[in-house]
Protein backbone atom coordinates (compact mmCIF):
# COMPACT_ATOMS: atom_id res chain seq x y z
CA UNK A 1 0.00 0.00 0.00
CA UNK A 2 1.29 3.44 -0.86
CA UNK A 3 2.26 5.52 2.15
CA UNK A 4 -0.06 8.35 1.05
CA UNK A 5 -3.15 6.17 1.24
CA UNK A 6 -5.55 6.01 4.15
CA UNK A 7 -7.21 2.69 4.95
CA UNK A 8 -9.64 2.06 2.09
CA UNK A 9 -12.91 2.63 3.96
CA UNK A 10 -11.67 5.61 5.94
CA UNK A 11 -10.62 7.19 2.66
CA UNK A 12 -14.06 6.55 1.16
CA UNK A 13 -15.81 8.11 4.17
CA UNK A 14 -13.55 11.18 4.01
CA UNK A 15 -14.20 11.50 0.27
CA UNK A 16 -17.96 11.20 0.86
CA UNK A 17 -17.80 14.04 3.39
CA UNK A 18 -15.95 16.24 0.89
CA UNK A 19 -18.48 15.41 -1.82
CA UNK A 20 -21.36 15.88 0.62
CA UNK A 21 -20.56 19.50 1.45
CA UNK A 22 -22.18 20.80 -1.72
CA UNK A 23 -25.34 18.74 -1.12
CA UNK A 24 -25.45 19.92 2.50
CA UNK A 25 -25.08 23.51 1.29
CA UNK A 26 -28.10 23.13 -0.97
CA UNK A 27 -30.56 20.64 0.53
CA UNK A 28 -30.45 22.08 4.07
CA UNK A 29 -31.88 25.34 2.70
CA UNK A 30 -34.88 23.80 0.93
CA UNK A 31 -37.45 23.76 3.79
CA UNK A 32 -36.62 27.38 4.67
CA UNK A 33 -37.54 28.89 1.27
CA UNK A 34 -40.90 30.40 2.40
CA UNK A 35 -39.31 31.97 5.49
CA UNK A 36 -36.37 33.30 3.49
CA UNK A 37 -38.72 34.80 0.90
CA UNK A 38 -40.76 36.43 3.67
CA UNK A 39 -37.79 37.84 5.61
CA UNK A 40 -36.10 39.18 2.46
CA UNK A 41 -39.45 40.57 1.24
CA UNK A 42 -39.47 38.70 -2.07
CA UNK A 43 -42.63 39.27 -4.09
CA UNK A 44 -41.99 36.18 -6.22
CA UNK A 45 -41.30 33.13 -4.04
CA UNK A 46 -39.66 31.41 -7.03
CA UNK A 47 -36.76 33.86 -6.65
CA UNK A 48 -35.77 32.11 -3.42
CA UNK A 49 -34.52 29.33 -5.70
CA UNK A 50 -31.69 31.65 -6.75
CA UNK A 51 -30.13 31.05 -3.33
CA UNK A 52 -29.48 27.52 -4.54
CA UNK A 53 -28.59 28.49 -8.11
CA UNK A 54 -26.04 31.15 -7.11
CA UNK A 55 -24.34 28.69 -4.77
CA UNK A 56 -24.06 26.00 -7.45
CA UNK A 57 -22.88 28.56 -10.00
CA UNK A 58 -20.10 29.54 -7.61
CA UNK A 59 -19.07 25.90 -7.23
CA UNK A 60 -18.84 25.62 -11.00
CA UNK A 61 -16.68 28.70 -11.51
CA UNK A 62 -14.55 27.95 -8.46
CA UNK A 63 -13.48 24.63 -9.92
CA UNK A 64 -11.58 26.47 -12.65
CA UNK A 65 -9.44 28.02 -9.90
CA UNK A 66 -9.05 25.29 -7.28
CA UNK A 67 -8.28 22.43 -9.65
CA UNK A 68 -5.36 24.01 -11.52
CA UNK A 69 -3.68 25.49 -8.46
CA UNK A 70 -3.89 22.11 -6.71
CA UNK A 71 -1.56 20.78 -9.42
CA UNK A 72 0.97 23.39 -8.28
CA UNK A 73 0.54 23.65 -4.50
CA UNK A 74 -0.83 20.20 -3.67
CA UNK A 75 -4.27 18.84 -2.85
CA UNK A 76 -4.52 19.43 0.91
CA UNK A 77 -3.57 23.15 1.04
CA UNK A 78 -6.11 24.09 -1.63
CA UNK A 79 -8.96 22.12 -0.02
CA UNK A 80 -8.08 23.78 3.30
CA UNK A 81 -8.13 27.30 1.85
CA UNK A 82 -11.42 26.57 0.05
CA UNK A 83 -13.07 25.45 3.27
CA UNK A 84 -11.85 28.57 5.08
CA UNK A 85 -13.33 30.79 2.34
CA UNK A 86 -16.59 28.86 2.65
CA UNK A 87 -16.69 29.43 6.41
CA UNK A 88 -16.09 33.19 6.06
CA UNK A 89 -18.81 33.44 3.39
CA UNK A 90 -21.22 31.61 5.70
CA UNK A 91 -20.66 34.31 8.30
CA UNK A 92 -21.37 36.98 5.66
CA UNK A 93 -24.57 35.20 4.59
CA UNK A 94 -25.69 34.98 8.20
CA UNK A 95 -25.76 38.78 8.40
CA UNK A 96 -27.09 39.48 4.86
CA UNK A 97 -30.22 41.64 4.86
CA UNK A 98 -31.13 41.67 1.15
CA UNK A 99 -31.46 39.04 -1.56
CA UNK A 100 -28.58 40.63 -3.48
CA UNK A 101 -26.22 40.42 -0.48
CA UNK A 102 -27.35 36.87 0.16
CA UNK A 103 -26.70 35.82 -3.44
CA UNK A 104 -23.19 37.32 -3.37
CA UNK A 105 -22.38 35.49 -0.12
CA UNK A 106 -23.83 32.26 -1.49
CA UNK A 107 -21.78 32.63 -4.68
CA UNK A 108 -18.60 33.05 -2.62
CA UNK A 109 -19.60 30.03 -0.54
CA UNK A 110 -19.77 28.11 -3.80
CA UNK A 111 -16.35 29.35 -4.85
CA UNK A 112 -14.87 28.09 -1.59
CA UNK A 113 -16.65 24.75 -1.40
CA UNK A 114 -15.67 23.97 -4.99
CA UNK A 115 -12.21 23.06 -3.70
CA UNK A 116 -13.28 19.98 -1.70
CA UNK A 117 -15.38 18.78 -4.62
CA UNK A 118 -12.88 19.33 -7.44
CA UNK A 119 -9.59 18.71 -5.71
CA UNK A 120 -10.92 15.56 -4.04
CA UNK A 121 -11.64 14.23 -7.53
CA UNK A 122 -8.00 14.85 -8.45
CA UNK A 123 -6.91 13.32 -5.15
CA UNK A 124 -8.82 10.13 -6.01
CA UNK A 125 -7.25 10.13 -9.47
CA UNK A 126 -3.81 10.41 -7.84
CA UNK A 127 -4.42 7.10 -6.09
CA UNK A 128 -6.75 5.12 -8.36
CA UNK A 129 -7.62 4.75 -12.05
CA UNK A 130 -10.09 3.02 -14.35
CA UNK A 131 -12.85 0.87 -12.92
CA UNK A 132 -11.28 0.93 -9.45
CA UNK A 133 -11.63 4.73 -9.48
CA UNK A 134 -15.28 4.35 -10.50
CA UNK A 135 -15.76 1.89 -7.63
CA UNK A 136 -14.27 4.34 -5.11
CA UNK A 137 -16.55 7.11 -6.40
CA UNK A 138 -19.61 4.86 -6.29
CA UNK A 139 -18.97 3.77 -2.70
CA UNK A 140 -18.33 7.38 -1.66
CA UNK A 141 -21.58 8.43 -3.33
CA UNK A 142 -23.44 5.64 -1.51
CA UNK A 143 -22.34 7.02 1.86
CA UNK A 144 -22.73 10.62 0.73
CA UNK A 145 -26.44 9.96 0.08
CA UNK A 146 -26.96 10.24 3.85
CA UNK A 147 -26.28 13.97 3.49
CA UNK A 148 -29.25 14.82 1.23
CA UNK A 149 -31.34 12.36 3.25
CA UNK A 150 -30.75 14.21 6.50
CA UNK A 151 -30.05 17.77 5.31
CA UNK A 152 -33.68 18.99 4.84
CA UNK A 153 -34.65 17.62 8.27
CA UNK A 154 -31.66 19.35 9.84
CA UNK A 155 -32.56 22.57 8.03
CA UNK A 156 -36.19 22.40 9.17
CA UNK A 157 -35.20 21.64 12.76
CA UNK A 158 -32.80 24.57 12.80
CA UNK A 159 -35.05 27.22 11.26
CA UNK A 160 -38.04 26.24 13.40
CA UNK A 161 -36.06 26.48 16.63
CA UNK A 162 -33.42 29.09 15.87
CA UNK A 163 -34.42 30.82 12.62
CA UNK A 164 -33.27 30.03 9.09
CA UNK A 165 -29.99 31.94 9.50
CA UNK A 166 -28.81 29.30 11.99
CA UNK A 167 -28.47 26.95 9.01
CA UNK A 168 -25.26 28.78 8.14
CA UNK A 169 -23.84 27.84 11.54
CA UNK A 170 -24.48 24.18 10.68
CA UNK A 171 -22.57 24.72 7.42
CA UNK A 172 -19.60 26.00 9.40
CA UNK A 173 -19.67 23.00 11.76
CA UNK A 174 -19.78 20.52 8.85
CA UNK A 175 -16.91 22.28 7.09
CA UNK A 176 -14.80 22.19 10.26
CA UNK A 177 -15.26 18.43 10.55
CA UNK A 178 -13.95 17.92 7.02
CA UNK A 179 -11.16 20.44 7.53
CA UNK A 180 -9.83 18.75 10.67
CA UNK A 181 -10.18 15.20 9.35
CA UNK A 182 -8.36 16.04 6.13
CA UNK A 183 -5.45 17.78 7.81
CA UNK A 184 -5.03 15.32 10.66
CA UNK A 185 -5.40 12.05 8.75
CA UNK A 186 -4.98 12.31 4.95
CA UNK A 187 -1.39 12.46 3.63
CA UNK A 188 -0.67 14.66 0.61
CA UNK A 189 -1.14 12.66 -2.59
CA UNK A 190 0.75 14.88 -5.04
CA UNK A 191 4.55 14.68 -4.49
CA UNK A 192 6.61 17.84 -5.05
CA UNK A 193 8.39 16.31 -8.03
CA UNK A 194 5.06 15.79 -9.82
CA UNK A 195 3.73 19.30 -9.29
CA UNK A 196 3.41 21.64 -12.23
CA UNK A 197 4.35 25.28 -12.52
CA UNK A 198 1.33 27.56 -12.30
CA UNK A 199 0.97 29.44 -15.56
CA UNK A 200 -1.69 30.51 -17.99
CA UNK A 201 0.16 28.55 -20.64
CA UNK A 202 -0.24 25.32 -18.68
CA UNK A 203 -3.94 26.01 -18.09
CA UNK A 204 -4.54 26.74 -21.77
CA UNK A 205 -2.62 23.62 -22.69
CA UNK A 206 -4.75 21.55 -20.32
CA UNK A 207 -7.90 23.24 -21.61
CA UNK A 208 -6.87 22.34 -25.16
CA UNK A 209 -6.20 18.73 -24.15
CA UNK A 210 -9.66 18.49 -22.59
CA UNK A 211 -11.68 20.13 -25.35
CA UNK A 212 -9.87 18.28 -28.15
CA UNK A 213 -10.51 14.89 -26.57
CA UNK A 214 -13.89 13.92 -28.03
CA UNK A 215 -14.55 11.32 -25.34
CA UNK A 216 -13.95 13.82 -22.52
CA UNK A 217 -16.18 16.45 -24.15
CA UNK A 218 -18.90 13.89 -24.76
CA UNK A 219 -18.97 12.62 -21.17
CA UNK A 220 -18.73 16.13 -19.72
CA UNK A 221 -21.77 17.33 -21.70
CA UNK A 222 -23.63 14.13 -20.84
CA UNK A 223 -22.85 14.72 -17.17
CA UNK A 224 -24.07 18.32 -17.47
CA UNK A 225 -27.42 17.19 -18.88
CA UNK A 226 -27.89 14.93 -15.87
CA UNK A 227 -26.93 17.76 -13.53
CA UNK A 228 -29.39 20.09 -15.23
CA UNK A 229 -32.33 17.76 -14.65
CA UNK A 230 -31.28 17.14 -11.03
CA UNK A 231 -30.69 20.82 -10.20
CA UNK A 232 -34.06 21.67 -11.75
CA UNK A 233 -35.67 19.12 -9.44
CA UNK A 234 -33.90 20.54 -6.37
CA UNK A 235 -34.92 24.09 -7.25
CA UNK A 236 -38.61 23.14 -7.34
CA UNK A 237 -38.74 20.29 -4.78
CA UNK A 238 -39.95 22.32 -1.80
CA UNK A 239 -42.72 24.00 -3.81
CA UNK A 240 -43.86 20.76 -5.44
CA UNK A 241 -44.03 18.84 -2.17
CA UNK A 242 -45.48 21.62 -0.01
CA UNK A 243 -47.54 23.83 -2.34
CA UNK A 244 -48.68 21.29 -4.94
CA UNK A 245 -48.84 17.98 -3.06
CA UNK A 246 -49.66 19.30 0.41
CA UNK A 247 -46.78 17.58 2.20
CA UNK A 248 -46.44 20.45 4.68
CA UNK A 249 -43.92 19.87 7.47
CA UNK A 250 -43.43 16.28 6.30
CA UNK A 251 -41.42 17.42 3.27
CA UNK A 252 -38.00 16.69 4.88
CA UNK A 253 -39.22 13.22 5.90
CA UNK A 254 -40.28 12.42 2.34
CA UNK A 255 -37.00 13.76 1.00
CA UNK A 256 -35.12 11.53 3.44
CA UNK A 257 -37.16 8.49 2.39
CA UNK A 258 -36.35 9.19 -1.26
CA UNK A 259 -32.63 9.54 -0.60
CA UNK A 260 -32.39 6.43 1.59
CA UNK A 261 -34.37 4.22 -0.80
CA UNK A 262 -32.18 5.40 -3.69
CA UNK A 263 -28.92 4.79 -1.78
CA UNK A 264 -28.41 1.15 -2.86
CA UNK A 265 -27.88 2.33 -6.46
CA UNK A 266 -24.31 3.40 -5.76
CA UNK A 267 -23.51 0.12 -3.99
CA UNK A 268 -25.03 -1.75 -6.90
CA UNK A 269 -23.02 0.30 -9.37
CA UNK A 270 -19.83 -0.32 -7.38
CA UNK A 271 -20.47 -4.06 -7.65
CA UNK A 272 -21.51 -4.08 -11.31
CA UNK A 273 -19.05 -1.59 -12.80
CA UNK A 274 -16.09 -3.96 -12.51
CA UNK A 275 -17.98 -6.53 -14.63
CA UNK A 276 -20.07 -4.50 -17.07
CA UNK A 277 -18.15 -1.25 -17.35
CA UNK A 278 -18.96 2.41 -16.84
CA UNK A 279 -20.42 3.25 -20.24
CA UNK A 280 -23.02 0.48 -20.35
CA UNK A 281 -24.35 1.24 -16.88
CA UNK A 282 -24.56 5.00 -17.56
CA UNK A 283 -26.40 4.35 -20.83
CA UNK A 284 -28.92 2.06 -19.13
CA UNK A 285 -29.42 4.64 -16.38
CA UNK A 286 -30.38 7.40 -18.81
CA UNK A 287 -32.63 5.10 -20.88
CA UNK A 288 -34.60 4.06 -17.80
CA UNK A 289 -34.74 7.68 -16.64
CA UNK A 290 -36.61 8.62 -19.82
CA UNK A 291 -39.04 5.70 -19.60
CA UNK A 292 -40.07 6.30 -16.00
CA UNK A 293 -40.38 10.09 -16.41
CA UNK A 294 -42.70 9.59 -19.41
CA UNK A 295 -44.82 7.10 -17.48
CA UNK A 296 -45.09 9.48 -14.52
CA UNK A 297 -45.99 12.56 -16.56
CA UNK A 298 -48.72 10.57 -18.33
CA UNK A 299 -50.15 9.24 -15.05
CA UNK A 300 -50.23 12.72 -13.51
CA UNK A 301 -51.57 14.68 -16.49
CA UNK A 302 -54.04 12.13 -17.84
CA UNK A 303 -55.34 11.42 -14.33
CA UNK A 304 -55.18 7.64 -14.59
CA UNK A 305 -55.28 7.49 -10.80
CA UNK A 306 -57.15 9.57 -8.19
CA UNK A 307 -55.63 12.93 -7.21
CA UNK A 308 -55.04 11.61 -3.68
CA UNK A 309 -52.39 9.35 -5.15
CA UNK A 310 -50.35 12.23 -6.56
CA UNK A 311 -47.96 12.44 -3.61
CA UNK A 312 -47.27 8.69 -3.66
CA UNK A 313 -46.74 8.78 -7.43
CA UNK A 314 -44.29 11.67 -7.26
CA UNK A 315 -42.37 10.14 -4.36
CA UNK A 316 -42.16 6.82 -6.22
CA UNK A 317 -40.83 8.52 -9.34
CA UNK A 318 -38.36 10.56 -7.26
CA UNK A 319 -36.95 7.38 -5.73
CA UNK A 320 -36.48 5.90 -9.20
CA UNK A 321 -34.91 9.12 -10.56
CA UNK A 322 -32.46 9.38 -7.64
CA UNK A 323 -31.69 5.65 -7.87
CA UNK A 324 -30.89 5.87 -11.56
CA UNK A 325 -28.52 8.82 -11.16
CA UNK A 326 -26.41 6.42 -9.12
CA UNK A 327 -25.82 4.54 -12.36
CA UNK A 328 -24.41 7.48 -14.28
CA UNK A 329 -22.94 10.33 -12.22
CA UNK A 330 -19.97 8.45 -10.77
CA UNK A 331 -19.40 6.54 -13.99
CA UNK A 332 -19.49 9.65 -16.17
CA UNK A 333 -17.04 11.45 -13.88
CA UNK A 334 -14.70 8.48 -14.11
CA UNK A 335 -15.11 8.20 -17.90
CA UNK A 336 -14.32 11.88 -18.37
CA UNK A 337 -11.30 11.76 -16.04
CA UNK A 338 -9.83 8.46 -17.24
CA UNK A 339 -7.70 9.89 -20.11
CA UNK A 340 -6.59 12.88 -18.02
CA UNK A 341 -4.20 11.31 -15.51
CA UNK A 342 -1.29 13.59 -16.45
CA UNK A 343 -3.28 16.75 -15.76
CA UNK A 344 -5.78 15.42 -13.21
CA UNK A 345 -6.18 18.67 -11.24
CA UNK A 346 -6.74 20.94 -14.22
CA UNK A 347 -8.85 18.37 -16.02
CA UNK A 348 -11.05 17.85 -12.97
CA UNK A 349 -11.50 21.62 -12.75
CA UNK A 350 -12.42 22.09 -16.40
CA UNK A 351 -14.70 19.05 -16.52
CA UNK A 352 -16.40 19.82 -13.20
CA UNK A 353 -16.82 23.53 -13.91
CA UNK A 354 -18.18 22.97 -17.39
CA UNK A 355 -20.65 20.29 -16.28
CA UNK A 356 -21.82 22.28 -13.23
CA UNK A 357 -22.25 25.66 -14.96
CA UNK A 358 -23.99 24.15 -17.97
CA UNK A 359 -26.16 22.13 -15.59
CA UNK A 360 -27.24 25.17 -13.57
CA UNK A 361 -28.00 27.14 -16.75
CA UNK A 362 -30.30 24.28 -17.73
CA UNK A 363 -31.83 24.11 -14.25
CA UNK A 364 -32.66 27.79 -13.67
CA UNK A 365 -35.43 27.95 -16.31
CA UNK A 366 -36.80 24.59 -15.12
CA UNK A 367 -37.13 25.94 -11.58
CA UNK A 368 -38.53 29.33 -12.60
CA UNK A 369 -41.06 27.53 -14.83
CA UNK A 370 -42.76 26.09 -11.74
CA UNK A 371 -46.47 26.52 -12.37
CA UNK A 372 -48.02 24.70 -9.44
CA UNK A 373 -47.41 21.26 -10.96
CA UNK A 374 -44.54 18.78 -11.33
CA UNK A 375 -44.75 18.89 -15.14
CA UNK A 376 -41.78 21.26 -15.76
CA UNK A 377 -39.47 19.05 -13.69
CA UNK A 378 -40.64 15.83 -15.36
CA UNK A 379 -40.41 17.39 -18.81
CA UNK A 380 -36.87 18.51 -17.97
CA UNK A 381 -35.90 14.94 -17.08
CA UNK A 382 -37.38 13.58 -20.31
CA UNK A 383 -35.75 16.21 -22.51
CA UNK A 384 -32.25 16.23 -21.06
CA UNK A 385 -32.05 12.50 -20.38
CA UNK A 386 -32.98 11.94 -24.03
CA UNK A 387 -30.16 14.22 -25.19
CA UNK A 388 -27.78 12.45 -22.80
CA UNK A 389 -28.81 9.04 -24.12
CA UNK A 390 -28.17 10.14 -27.70
CA UNK A 391 -24.67 11.23 -26.70
CA UNK A 392 -24.01 7.95 -24.86
CA UNK A 393 -24.94 6.00 -27.99
CA UNK A 394 -22.56 7.92 -30.23
CA UNK A 395 -19.14 6.36 -30.74
CA UNK A 396 -15.86 8.03 -29.80
CA UNK A 397 -12.27 6.95 -30.16
CA UNK A 398 -11.10 5.83 -26.74
CA UNK A 399 -8.69 3.03 -25.97
CA UNK A 400 -9.47 2.82 -22.28
CA UNK A 401 -11.70 0.11 -20.85
CA UNK A 402 -15.11 1.55 -20.18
Amino acid sequence: MRKNRLPYWEFIILVSIMFGMIAFGTDTMLPAFPDIAKDLELLNVNKAQLIISSFILGTGLGQLISGPISDTFGRKPIITIGLMIFILACIAAYYAETLEMMLVARFIQGLGISAPRTVTMALIRDLYSGRKMAQVMSLAMAIFVLVPALAPSIGQLLFINFGWRSIYMAFIAFALIGLLWLNLRQPETLPFEQRKKLSSTEFLRAFKVVITNTAVVKYTVTLALGFGALFGYLNSAQQIFVDTLGAGMKFPMYFAIISILAAPASFMNAALVMKYGMKLLATIGYALQIIFAIITILIINLEFLPMEWSLVIFISWSVIAFFLKGLYFGNLNALAMEPMGEIAGMASAIIGASATMLGILIAIPIGLAFNGTATPVLFGYITFSSLALILMLTKTNNNHRQ
